[in-house]
């Protein structure tokens, strides 16, 4: 496993190149090993796998009760992936960010807990996550990917994705502030 990798944007997201071979039968390469765990200091429990379509828009999720952070990557296909940050008082508390993550880039990102996180499919996808806790639909929540208090640079339009009703009528950013589940406290650095 690659030990290297970059922060984009972002002191607590990280962004792995995963080291590929390559040779005349195909590739080979480490999706996960202990080493990248112990670089951001988490344990994984759980490794979940979602196919979507073409045009699929998942997200905005988070969950709040055993807080879930994500080792995100493609395994076929390409999407772009969203990260927001929901931490009432941090300092990027609203801001996104987004990654290209394909089957050619081999790239994954991390995505700690305390961040919505979300995605499109650019093209029929396999995108594999791993977790650090494990899936909890009484503490899960979801904010509108399509809010315009975030200025997300969308591939798909509301009327063009392909989005489930739950996250078609999750609440916006605004409504969330309201009662934010991911209360941070400014640490000085």
């Amino acid at each position: 496993m690659s030990e290297n990798y970059t922060i984009k944007n972002n002191e607590e997201i990280k962004e792995f190149n995963l080291t590929t071979y390559e040779d005349n039968r195909g590739f080979f390469y480490e999706a996960y090993s202990k080493t990248l765990s112990d670089s951001i200091n988490v344990q994984f429990k759980q490794d979940s796998v979602s196919y979507s379509k073409k045009g699929v828009v998942r997200g905005l999720h988070y969950q709040w009760a055993e807080p879930m952070g994500k080792l995100v990557q493609v395994i076929s296909g390409r999407i772009i992936d969203y990260a927001v940050d929901i931490r009432d008082s941090s300092r990027s508390y609203g801001k996104h960010w987004s990654y290209d993550l394909s089957k050619e880039n081999r790239k994954c990102i991390w995505i700690p807990p305390g961040y919505a996180h979300g995605f499109e499919a650019l093209e029929d996808s396999i995108v594999l996550y791993k977790c650090t806790a494990y899936y909890n639909p009484d503490a899960e929540g979801a904010i509108n990917f399509y809010d315009k208090a975030f200025g997300i640079k969308t591939y798909f339009s509301p009327d063009r994705a392909i989005i489930s009703e739950k996250d078609r009528t999750a609440c916006s950013f605004f409504e969330y502030s309201k009662n934010p589940r991911f209360l941070w406290e400014i640490q000085d650095k």
